[in-house]
């Protein structure tokens, strides 16, 4: 069993929801070997230096995330997506102890398999690019550094703002979109980061 995060130790100590299903989960997860760390300020487990699962509290349920979970096979269909723009990052949601108790061999088999699946370095195979839209091109051709910022940026980067300012249904909030992104572009930081 590997050793305990003190903050993942005072973050349990301190959780009133899904305290006991956190415990019941980290209990297996210690038992498969991962490393316990602490980031994002959840607790994530790691093999090797490589995020393979993290906990995530939310008020509807307790997520178990996995970080190549469309990478994994499972035929019981434990595993949810994470929306309609997530590539490769699959759950498990849970509502209660019980849940995990009855499903937990199903649930060491996907972190073993996912255990497995992290030195073979196989990722999941990006989707489709999301539309760039009219009034980005336009943008662009009014601002040739407004492009060269755009392109310098990391693909995930991109794909941020590409599905943005894609959702947005009208023209004209397209372009306010655009307009609002460009200083944080020229810092070459992504949609969500600040």
């Amino acid at each position: 069993m590997s050793p305990r995060n003190k903050e993942v130790d005072g973050f349990l100590k301190r959780a009133k929801q899904w305290k006991e299903e956190m415990i019941e989960l980290r209990e297996l997860l210690l038992a498969s070997g991962l490393q316990e760390e602490w980031k994002w300020g959840k607790p994530c487990y790691c093999s090797d230096g490589k995020n393979i699962v993290i906990m995530q509290p939310f008020r509807p349920h307790l997520s178990l995330m996995f970080f190549e979970g469309a990478q994994l096979k499972d035929p019981s269909g434990l595993l949810k997506s994470q929306g309609k723009n997530t590539q490769s990052a699959m759950r498990i949601e849970i509502l209660d102890v019980t849940y995990i108790r009855k499903e937990s061999k199903k649930i060491k088999q996907l972190i073993n398999d996912a255990i497995k699946l992290e030195p073979s370095g196989k990722k999941s195979s990006p989707s489709a690019q999301p539309p760039w839209p009219e009034e980005l091109m336009t943008a662009f051709r009014g601002d040739s550094e407004f492009k060269k910022a755009f392109e310098a940026l990391t693909p995930g980067r991109q794909r941020s703002y590409l599905i943005h300012f894609s959702d947005a249904r009208q023209s004209k909030t397209r372009e306010n979109r655009i307009a609002r992104s460009k200083a944080a572009i020229f810092a070459g930081k992504g949609f969500n980061e600040r």
